[in-house]
């Protein structure tokens, strides 16, 4: 699944870059869509526990990057991607079980503030 803005559309490599993501099975979605979403958030929404690169992480996360593609994006250290990634865990309360895709989860409750 694949949602960008039609001025992202005219990077090339930025869409062949989504392009490529999705037809791996991923998912790409336009920054500034995501950020409109992260913006929207409420009081009593567990958003609010993140700081601000928590919130970048996990929007990169939503784009469907994975760690290293975080941390390309974001030009940070692959362990403080692994750091922010727990953080985010932990403050959305989301347990490391033998059930539940944490990473998933994550993007779920991000998607759904």
């Amino acid at each position: 699944m694949g949602y960008l803005l039609k001025d992202r559309v005219g990077d090339i490599r930025e869409f062949m870059d989504a392009l490529r993501r999705v037809a791996r099975g991923g998912t790409a979605l336009d920054p500034e869509v995501v950020a409109q979403l992260m913006a929207r958030g409420r009081a009593d929404d567990p958003m609010a526990r993140l700081t601000p690169r928590e919130r970048e992480v996990l929007a990169a996360m939503a784009e469907g990057r994975t760690n290293v593609g975080i941390v390309r994006l974001l030009s940070i250290t692959e362990v403080a991607a692994e750091k922010h990634i727990g953080n985010i865990f932990g403050k959305l309360d989301l347990p490391d079980t033998q059930n539940d895709h944490r990473r998933v989860l994550a993007v779920l409750a991000y998607l759904g503030s």
